[in-house]
């Protein structure tokens, strides 16, 4: 608590090894109702959240162990033939969480491993799912990118820690029949709520930012 808005933003990162350490829903309701104060055009604040914690957690999870369904992701993660410089800024922050915990290149069964502890949310008691009506647009979808960050943000002012996750998009149908959720839709992402295992190999990742030579200009 009482940090300054940069040590917040500086210290936000993706959390992927958490504690069994359970949080209150009313924080977690707390900090969504500050968060819907993100910027919104023409104020439609078009997400749609859902939470999980606790016994829901847990159902979840057994639900999706045995979930046999299709799955039709909503849209593409990445794009096709990502090009330079975005190509080898993806390409860099995997290899280096890979290292950190030691997996090979040729270990595509420990790789596999460590990607689907997505899909129990890196053992996080909370999760959060965003989703948006179809009828919206690409300008409704930044929305979503502004009112999740907020509440990332807000997270670490309350000593939390999270992972956004876009590869909750791959098991959309799997969690829409969970929460019965209407068919007008999409699933964007799923977001890992909890208390960091500071004593995890993975959780010592620290990303880093391209110069901002390379992407801001300052117009003369």
């Amino acid at each position: 608590m009482n940090k300054t808005l940069t040590e917040i933003i500086n210290s936000r990162k993706s959390i992927r090894a958490f504690l069994d350490k359970p949080v209150d829903n009313k924080v977690i309701e707390e900090m969504l109702k500050m968060a819907s104060q993100a910027p919104s055009g023409g104020n439609l604040q078009p997400w749609k959240i859902y939470v999980i914690n606790s016994s829901s957690m847990d159902k979840f999870i057994n639900f999706q162990k045995k979930w046999k369904g299709k799955e039709e992701p909503p849209y593409p993660i990445y794009p096709e033939k990502l090009k330079e410089p975005y190509r080898t800024s993806r390409y860099e922050v995997g290899e280096e969480m890979y290292s950190l915990l030691g997996i090979k290149r040729e270990d595509k069964v420990g790789r596999l491993n460590q990607m689907l502890k997505n899909f129990d949310f890196f053992g996080a008691p909370v999760g959060l799912f965003c989703f948006v009506d179809k009828q919206m647009g690409l300008p409704q979808w930044s929305d979503l990118g502004m009112f999740l960050q907020t509440f990332m943000l807000l997270a670490v002012d309350q000593d939390l820690d999270t992972c956004a996750q876009e590869s909750w998009s791959l098991k959309q149908n799997c969690v829409k029949e969970f929460l019965k959720v209407p068919d007008e839709y999409i699933l964007f992402c799923g977001m890992a709520i909890g208390y960091a295992d500071k004593d995890s190999k993975i959780n010592k990742l620290q990303t880093t930012r391209r110069p901002i030579d390379d992407w801001a200009t300052f117009v003369k």
